[in-house]
């Protein structure tokens, strides 16, 4: 991390952090101590992280935005942040069919080597993390307080399994509490970031139609599950679907939508990254490399996760390893961290 591009962004580009909006019209300026404190927690563990727009781990999409973070606080391998992203949200008061239904979206999505990102809020968001934990996949918690707060309380196993597994991104402060005013403007992320959003079980006055119209406003894909027309917790759903957003009853939809976004989220880390051109343009690059932990993998578990034959996976392995992606190991393969 270059030490002195970060403490010029903490100390000038101070906008896009929490700082109250009346000291930021009487432009005062950030101090040196809360400098050294981001710089000292960072340094604090290695699994702290702290992402600005130029950084190779810098969510691709999110820097396409009209109002990007300037600065990311992350807790975990911030890597996960590179694979194409689809947002699940929803109700907090959730349905045990609204659970059921956002945990069996995000198994399917994470065994396709999507990332799935949700803002660990009760209900819809749990499940979904809760269901490519399970798995093994990758998921991503963008919080609405500090990285270090775990809101709700409830979930603070949940919490420790996505450090442990996944990542927590916040753009606030460590150490900030929540506050109602934070949670729809991280909703611009958890949509920003990613290539779709799907909406669970949302009523007309549901916090996760902000995620949908941010979306929207976006240009990305917007995914609504239908329900029944009379017990009212469906209604944000059904007005988003008439709105023009696709239908979902199954990953399938998602799916073939976001195909051509896939191909363009590659074409981008590509650009980034210099990956080689015959990796870049292949769509299941990025679930293929999903299926590799970072401790040895085998053969069998690469092929049964990325469903391809053995063939294709042996050859993309191969071009994935000459790459520096991946190195076979007895029993397998592992991935490698790349800075």
């Amino acid at each position: 991390m270059d030490v002195e591009e970060l403490r010029h962004r903490l100390l000038h580009e101070h906008h896009a952090l929490p700082v109250p909006e009346s000291l930021l019209k009487r432009g005062l300026r950030l101090d040196e101590k809360r400098q050294r404190l981001a710089l000292a927690w960072q340094e604090s563990h290695p699994q702290h992280h702290i992402l600005y727009p130029t950084h190779p781990c810098y969510p691709p999409l999110l820097d396409q935005i009209s109002d990007p973070p300037t600065v990311l606080f992350v807790i975990g391998e911030p890597s996960r942040l590179l694979q194409p992203s689809i947002a699940i949200v929803g109700s907090r008061a959730v349905s045990r069919s609204g659970c059921e239904t956002s945990y069996q979206l995000s198994k399917a999505l994470a065994t396709e080597g999507y990332l799935v990102t949700s803002g660990m809020a009760a209900g819809i968001d749990g499940a979904a993390h809760q269901a490519a934990l399970d798995i093994e996949g990758a998921t991503a918690a963008i919080l609405g307080t500090g990285v270090d707060i775990v809101y709700p309380k409830r979930h603070n196993s949940l919490y420790n399994s996505l450090l442990a597994s996944g990542c927590v991104v916040s753009e606030f402060w460590p150490g900030t509490k929540p506050y109602a005013g934070n949670f729809p403007k991280r909703n611009r992320i958890i949509s920003g970031m990613s290539l779709g959003t799907v909406v669970i079980e949302a009523n007309r006055k549901s916090g996760s139609l902000i995620t949908a119209r941010l979306a929207m406003e976006q240009g990305r894909e917007v995914f609504a599950v239908p329900g029944n027309i009379l017990d009212g917790y469906h209604q944000g759903c059904h007005d988003l679907i008439k709105q023009g957003a696709k239908l979902v009853d199954g990953v399938a939809d998602i799916i073939e939508e976001i195909t051509t976004l896939s191909q363009s989220h590659l074409e981008e880390l590509h650009r980034r990254h210099h990956i080689g051109e015959e990796i870049a343009c292949d769509l299941p690059f990025a679930p293929l490399l999903a299926s590799v932990g970072y401790e040895t993998t085998p053969l069998d578990v690469v092929v049964e996760h990325s469903g391809k034959t053995i063939e294709l996976v042996l050859e993309q392995m191969l071009e994935l390893e000459l790459q520096g992606w991946v190195s076979a190991v007895p029993g397998g393969y592992i991935r490698l961290k790349r800075s």
